[in-house]
């Protein structure tokens, strides 16, 4: 077994170490470092890595087993995710979400898919369909699909994570959809009542007009995976016609935009 030593501190589903799990990784411990808090990636193999960071050999153990075994589910407002094997009780109203820890970004702990699962479940989404762009696990769409939406899809430019979300939606009989791909795909339709993305600032500013162009007026636009700090990138790259408020979870926020609603912030 090989782990990858990294400066830390483990920042649970950060982007950042997220794309360590797509070229291997099976697990992630943080660990006292010298300089102060380190990750440990392990992998079976060296492979290349995006970052900085040391190689070195450690026992074979199941990283993976022994993460599964602490983790426990998240309730998120009416959604309930949880890993298959864990019991959970539903409360009225409750939908539950099955989703195992795997090779794509998204399985409830991070605050920036709390912020996303939070607000579409204050969303009335029965009958209303919902694009999730950067889709990863497959979550958002799914979550979207046992709130009620009459069409739920998810496209996700990374070849890599698309089985995922289908088999995540499988196990969850969901019949949410996943493409490979971006806002520009064929097989999309036109225009949907509400857009989910949990991408960083700058692509949300570059995909801003590409949202514009698939969101029915007056729809929702919900764009989280945003370090509050790059709010502005964000929020001034919105349609001028744009009204939108401001969610907050630790140091990411969630913007909540709703096109033709007039301009500028609302208070919350």
């Amino acid at each position: 077994m090989k782990a990858l030593r990294l400066a830390g501190p483990l920042e649970d589903e950060s982007p950042h170490l997220s794309r360590l799990f797509e070229l291997g990784c099976v697990g992630m411990v943080e660990v006292a470092g010298a300089a102060g808090p380190e990750v440990l990636a392990y992998f079976e193999r060296i492979v290349p890595v995006p970052m900085e960071g040391s190689w070195e050999t450690v026992d074979d153990v199941d990283y993976v087993a022994a993460y599964r075994r602490h983790l426990k589910a998240v309730r998120v407002g009416p959604v309930v995710v949880a890993p298959s094997h864990r019991r959970v009780t539903l409360e009225v109203g409750e939908q539950v979400v099955w989703l195992d820890p795997g090779r794509a970004f998204g399985t409830g702990h991070h605050e920036t898919t709390r912020l996303a699962l939070a607000a579409l479940g204050r969303l009335d989404l029965v009958g209303r369909s919902v694009l999730d762009v950067g889709a990863g696990s497959g979550i958002l769409a799914i979550a979207a699909d046992r709130l009620g939406a009459a069409a739920a899809l998810g496209v996700d430019s990374d070849a890599g994570t698309v089985p995922v979300a289908r088999a995540n939606a499988r196990l969850n009989r969901s019949r949410a959809r996943f493409l490979e791909g971006s806002l520009d795909h064929a097989e999309l339709p036109d225009r949907f009542d509400v857009i989910v993305a949990n991408l960083h600032a700058e692509l949300h500013a570059s995909l801003m007009e590409a949202y514009r162009r698939r969101l029915l007026a007056g729809g929702s636009l919900l764009l989280t995976g945003v370090l509050a700090r790059l709010t502005d990138v964000v929020a001034k790259a919105l349609p001028a016609d744009a009204s939108w408020r401001l969610e907050r979870e630790g140091a990411w926020v969630l913007l909540h935009a709703t096109l033709g609603g007039g301009a500028g912030p609302v208070a919350p």
